[in-house]
């Protein structure tokens, strides 16, 4: 629940394209930090080494959603409707699914708090695939809460300086989650 590259594409994916999208990229997020429990409890090690390469991957990563959204906002291109594709032609809930999973996948940190966490729990007799549903479930149930109070506003954010303003921010944010992932060191 805490504010990280996940919450800004949730956010930004339900305000822009609506609910659906924003469940989608709820959805690639929780999906992503199944695997990543389970992962980390299967090789914690292989983690460590591999740091350095999936933080340059995510901060690219969350670089390149960064200047998407602020090239829309730049733009002012027209709202979109829920379902309607966005600009570049990419589809709102595979796209937002797609996000939503490279967003977590792709952030060592997620994968480093997994680290710290998941070990605690598997000495006292729990196994990694059911603290992954754990995981799964605590997931799903923040950012579709999230998903659903923003698309709720969607109407709202479909006004076009609303819009602009809304992908501007979601820009700077991401741009700047990417910045702090680049210069992080374990």
């Amino acid at each position: 629940m805490t504010p990280d590259p996940g919450l800004a594409v949730v956010v930004r994916r339900s305000a822009v394209s609506g609910r659906g999208p924003g469940m989608a990229a709820a959805a690639g997020i929780a999906v992503a930090s199944f695997a990543l429990v389970v992962a980390v409890a299967d090789v914690g090690a292989l983690l460590a080494t591999s740091f350095t390469v999936v933080q340059v991957a995510g901060a690219a990563y969350l670089f390149y959603l960064g200047i998407r959204s602020l090239w829309a906002a730049w733009r002012g291109s027209e709202a979109l409707r829920p379902g309607v594709p966005e600009p570049d032609g990419r589809r709102g809930s595979w796209a937002a699914f797609t996000e939503g999973l490279l967003a977590t996948v792709l952030n060592p940190m997620a994968a480093l708090f997994y680290a710290a966490l998941v070990p605690q729990f598997l000495g006292g007799g729990a196994d990694a695939p059911a603290l992954g549903v754990v995981a799964l479930a605590g997931t799903v149930a923040w950012f579709l809460l999230v998903a659903n109070l923003v698309g709720l506003l969607h109407e709202v954010f479909a006004v076009p300086i609303v819009r602009r303003v809304v992908d501007g921010l979601a820009g700077v944010v991401l741009i700047c989650f990417g910045v702090l992932l680049a210069f992080t060191r374990p």
